[in-house]
């Protein structure tokens, strides 16, 4: 069965709620850049400082956040999505279809970097986002867009780990 986490998205400032999230939470989080990802080449040098994903894990709080806003912009109400990580391809399939009955697909599945993601907006307004594979599978629930991959590493930052 697929687990279940809130991401996050700001604008511009996911380092700084990360870090004031980790010093009342505790845990251990992650940061990673839009210029350490294999998408930097793609995006202006001046968002290469941007968090493209981080991830706070503190016990059973999984808290996951980016600066990257959806295809419709950063504004109040779809500034967070649910993140379902899947156990399989079939099951992310069977999730997806039943999610996208009389709502939105923003993004069909696709194999990513990182691994096959897919995110829609589902007939109420909420958004989803739906990953399978990659670092995925062996910390479910504890990985994202810019997990740690053979290309992209987890950089130190501020306030992180």
């Amino acid at each position: 069965m697929a687990s279940l986490n809130a991401y996050l998205v700001f604008n511009g400032q996911c380092q700084e709620a990360m870090s004031f999230y980790k010093n009342c939470l505790g845990g251990e989080l992650i940061l990673n850049t839009v210029g350490d990802s294999p998408l930097a080449a793609q995006m202006p040098a001046a968002r290469h400082d941007e968090i493209i994903h981080s991830m706070l894990s503190s016990g059973r709080v999984v808290l996951m956040a980016s600066d990257m806003a959806t295809d419709d912009g950063d504004r109040p109400g779809n500034n967070v999505s649910l993140c379902l990580i899947c156990d399989s391809t079939a099951e992310m399939d069977k999730l997806f279809s039943g999610l996208t009955e009389g709502g939105r697909v923003r993004r069909p599945p696709k194999e990513e970097f990182f691994g096959r993601f897919a995110a829609l907006t589902d007939r109420f307004g909420l958004n989803w986002m739906l990953m399978f594979g990659g670092t995925l599978t062996a910390s479910k629930g504890t990985a994202g867009p810019a997990a740690e991959t053979p290309t992209t590493r987890p950089t130190p930052r501020p306030g992180g780990k």
